[in-house]
């Protein structure tokens, strides 16, 4: 009897230590990668899917989910399995011209990203009456400094509880008061017919897989000395933080479908202003800023981080550089001094345009000509660069190669209509 009394109190610490060690330890990569998804353009794109074609952009955003889950979790495995990079696979089996090719794309995508984050910062700033000059050049030096810590975990950490501020978009949803009953009717009502829905449609599932993810995950893998033990762990923290990110991206669209969408339908929304603006009478001046313009920083921020990390790396695994942000400075300068470069270049771009919609425009096109470049490298090592063991099968083998093809085909279709 003393026994039974006393197991339940030795065994209860044991489980509680066990998940925090888990979490602590395990839990990151795919959560800072999935909240670096839903960045500044992804929310502009979703409050543009909202205004124009209200509750029936809805149901693409829980598709894209397994979207997310399937193509990145290949990333898991190449790194656990092979313990390298993706641009150290690549020159491994494609040679250096591919892996040179690859990643000057990846760092492009970076600076272009980079610009899109820094927009939708200054944005933010602006709405506080914050001169752009100055909001974007305290971020810059925040980000600098933050990954010039030497310590990958410090990194995460920050990284993700700065992008949790994206959940400030949940109570917006509530808070418009969207009907459930026009919620159902959109999502059966699906206009494929409509090209301008078509296209929207593909601008959406381009945000989705940017090549810089595929760079940052498998890298962070590593970095975070992650092991073959730890891979259920791995997917699921890939597979919360597909849902959640693609969780921020629907009530976006819920709230901007229940505000914007019904008082002025089809209205252009390009800037943060303009979606706290229009969502001002419905929620108030004080609260439409603090949902939106947080949620944007967060997403800006940590968008910010995981794309010029992930040039760094892949520009280090590309030329057999140390690229490690648990190295200090000394060790590894190269892979700093292409870090720090990437967060000047993206402020001065922003600092000196004069068209910052149009930039965003021509980033999210270039992403989109990346997009079979990227995907196709990553299958490609998926079959030779695995073990055997490792590698897909069956059902799921083909799976990942028709979302794979999908959003290829989604990204050459965004071309088609930009040119």
């Amino acid at each position: 009897m003393e026994m039974d009394k006393a197991l339940p109190s030795a065994i209860t610490p044991f489980s509680w230590k066990r998940l925090l060690i888990m979490l602590t330890s395990v839990v990151g990569p795919g959560m800072m990668v999935m909240l670096a998804d839903t960045d500044a353009g992804s929310v502009i794109t979703a409050a543009q899917s909202g205004a124009q074609w209200g509750y029936r952009m809805i149901l693409p955003q829980l598709i894209l989910i397994p979207i997310l889950y399937l193509v990145q979790e290949v990333t898991i495995r190449l790194g656990v399995a092979t313990g390298k990079g993706h641009g150290d696979l690549i020159r491994e089996k494609f040679g250096m011209g591919w892996a040179l090719v690859s990643v000057c794309s990846l760092f492009l995508a970076s600076i272009g990203a980079l610009v899109t984050e820094f927009s939708g910062m200054a944005g933010v700033g602006e709405l506080f009456g914050i001169p752009k000059w100055i909001s974007v050049s305290i971020v810059t030096f925040v980000l600098i400094v933050l990954g010039l810590t030497g310590s990958y975990r410090k990194f995460e950490r920050i990284g993700i509880a700065i992008g949790l501020l994206e959940l400030l978009f949940i109570p917006a949803a509530f808070l418009a008061h969207p009907s459930v009953h026009e919620m159902a009717q959109g999502i059966t009502s699906i206009p494929f017919h409509d090209r301008g829905y078509v296209f929207l449609l593909a601008a959406n599932v381009g945000a989705v897989i940017m090549p810089w993810m595929v760079f940052y995950q498998q890298g962070a893998v590593i970095d975070k000395g992650l092991t073959k033990e730890h891979v259920k762990a791995m997917r699921f923290d890939t597979l919360f933080g597909s849902i959640l990110t693609q969780m921020i991206m629907l009530v976006v669209v819920i709230a901007v479908a229940a505000t914007i969408g019904k008082a002025s339908p089809n209205q252009p929304l390009n800037t943060i202003q303009q979606i706290s603006q229009g969502l001002e009478p419905f929620l108030g001046s004080t609260l439409a800023k603090i949902t939106f313009g947080f949620g944007m920083l967060g997403a800006g921020f940590i968008a910010s981080l995981v794309v010029s990390v992930a040039g760094a790396w892949g520009i280090g695994e590309a030329f057999g550089l140390n690229h490690s942000l648990n190295h200090s400075c000394k060790d590894a300068p190269v892979f700093y001094l292409v870090y720090t470069l990437a967060h000047i270049g993206g402020a001065i771009l922003v600092l000196t345009s004069f068209d910052l919609v149009q930039i965003t425009v021509d980033v999210e096109v270039m992403n989109a000509m990346l997009l079979p470049i990227v995907l196709g490298f990553l299958l490609a090592l998926e079959a030779k660069a695995l073990p055997p063991e490792w590698r897909m099968r069956g059902l799921y083998k083909y799976c990942v190669w028709l979302v794979s093809g999908l959003v290829m085909a989604f990204g050459l279709y965004m071309i088609f209509k930009a040119f």
